[in-house]
């Protein structure tokens, strides 16, 4: 997507912090990684990617942007997300912390 033609105060970003449970670590790293191709392909994606903290290999962090509110929507109920968050949940030591923010430096 252009993020020249998005508004930067219309632009959401997005850190979702994932703990697995360490014996299920790699099965949590393999559902992530299913949801990059299909989300940055989603209208409104501005980026996706998904992070291993280095000291704590257990805990992953999706970091997200998108042009709006409306594509963050659009993005919760896509049957991607769901396949895989229900495949997930079971393998989390904690429920899945999203905060959702707007940047406020220049670009």
């Amino acid at each position: 997507m252009d993020t020249a033609a998005t508004p930067t105060s219309a632009a959401r970003h997005i850190i979702c912090t994932v703990q697995a449970k360490p014996a299920h670590r790699a099965k949590v790293q393999e559902l992530l990684l299913e949801l990059v191709g299909p989300a940055r392909a989603e209208p409104g994606c501005l980026y996706y990617d998904v992070n291993q903290q280095t000291d704590e290999p257990d805990t992953f962090y999706i970091v997200d942007g998108w042009a709006s509110d409306e594509a963050i929507a659009e993005h919760t109920t896509h049957p991607n997300v769901a396949r895989v968050v229900d495949q997930l949940v079971p393998l989390l030591a904690t429920p899945l912390h999203v905060t959702t923010s707007t940047r406020i430096s220049a670009a």
